[in-house]
């Protein structure tokens, strides 16, 4: 499907679309006056006097001003094809940010381990909730098409990442205000479209980056729970964060699976061409009178050093929160979990993650 100056057009395939839009001069921006071939969602815009279109972050912007607020129409533009030969416009639209950050450079982290499990979703919400109660900005982002991160926190979430990576509708649209200081960027069983989306764009593993570029001036930490598999989102968001947090339960096959993922960022590393780094490994389900536990702590600490955080311990309360769309600081605020996550986070702002200072260690794996 294709805009052209109000109407649309529709394709049987790929190649029908690229014909086509070969041969057409597209629509006209409302803002510079050059024709292109609209894409995405966020250069249709809907104001007062009638759609509008722009090709660009900055035609876009202008258009605003100039229409006192104008908005975004509600599903206008068509789901974005790969890249063709056609005329492409510039860039996914920026949301202008209200205020300027507190932090120079927003941390960007990535809650990953390819095992299920080990804690993803409740160390993200954990840890996000915590930065939020500390005052940092926080945007948590669900890459996960089972939209866990929605159901913790008891959010329906009518626009998602979908909508961003596909139809390329600002980050700042999408999320949702959940707690103060806290948005969620949330997902459900759409993103798995959006995989097929990813796969046939040039630079397939960088989409992500590029649709969330606008978070740096929105917000000061953006975290990102990803799902248990090496996918192309999870590649998405590995060259998207900058730091990487690893929980690991503490038993034999959780230890096993950390392997994977040391050599998962060696890849990233080396064939993507970005500095992914372990910002931290977080023992979590630790029960202290199982020796199991005992001996997967002492391992992580002897591998990783201090690189390995502070134990979450096992508790049923940790389980209670999300059942009951609350963090585990607003269901117990005094439970051992809670206090787990609040000396996990105090030692990541001392330096190994959220505000190093320093360069994070890198973890060598052959």
């Amino acid at each position: 499907m294709e805009e052209r100056d109000g109407a649309f057009s529709y394709f049987c395939s790929r190649t029908c679309y690229e014909a086509s839009a070969t041969q057409s001069n597209g629509v006209t921006c409302d803002g510079c006056g050059k024709r292109f071939v609209v894409e995405l969602v966020s250069q249709v815009i809907a104001s007062k006097a009638g759609r509008k279109y722009a090709c660009g972050n900055e035609c876009r912007e202008q258009i605003v001003r100039e229409s006192n607020g104008a908005r975004l129409g509600e599903l206008i533009a068509p789901v974005a094809p790969p890249p063709g030969h056609v005329a492409r416009a510039t860039s996914p639209a920026a949301f202008p940010a209200p205020t300027a950050p507190t932090d120079a450079v927003p941390r960007r982290i990535a809650i990953f381990n390819h095992k299920g499990g080990t804690g993803k979703t409740t160390t993200a919400v954990s840890i996000a909730a915590a930065l939020a109660n500390k005052g940092k900005r926080v945007l948590l982002v669900d890459t996960d098409a089972q939209g866990n991160v929605a159901a913790s926190l008891g959010i329906r979430c009518e626009k998602s990442l979908y909508h961003v990576l596909v139809m390329g509708l600002p980050p700042a649209e999408a999320a949702i205000p959940v707690r103060a200081n806290l948005d969620v960027l949330g997902s459900n069983e759409t993103l798995a479209a959006a995989e097929l989306y990813l796969a046939g764009r040039r630079e397939r593993d960088r989409v992500l980056r590029e649709r969330l570029s606008s978070t740096s001036q929105l917000y000061d930490v953006v975290i990102l729970d990803c799902s248990p598999s090496l996918s192309l989102m999870n590649q998405n968001a590995l060259v998207f964060a900058e730091s990487l947090l690893i929980p690991v339960a503490c038993d034999y096959l959780s230890l096993v699976g950390v392997r994977q993922v040391l050599r998962t960022v060696k890849h990233v590393n080396q064939l993507l061409h970005h500095p992914v780094r372990i910002g931290g490994v977080i023992p979590t389900m630790y029960d202290a009178r199982a020796k199991i536990c005992q001996d997967s702590l002492s391992t992580l600490r002897e591998h990783f050093g201090a690189l390995c955080l502070p134990p979450i311990r096992a508790t049923a309360k940790i389980k209670e929160a999300p059942a009951n769309a609350k963090t585990i600081f607003e269901w117990a605020g005094d439970s051992n979990g809670a206090r787990d996550y609040e000396v996990v986070v105090d030692a990541l702002i001392r330096g190994v993650g959220v505000q190093a200072g320093a360069d994070d260690v890198r973890v060598a794996v052959a």
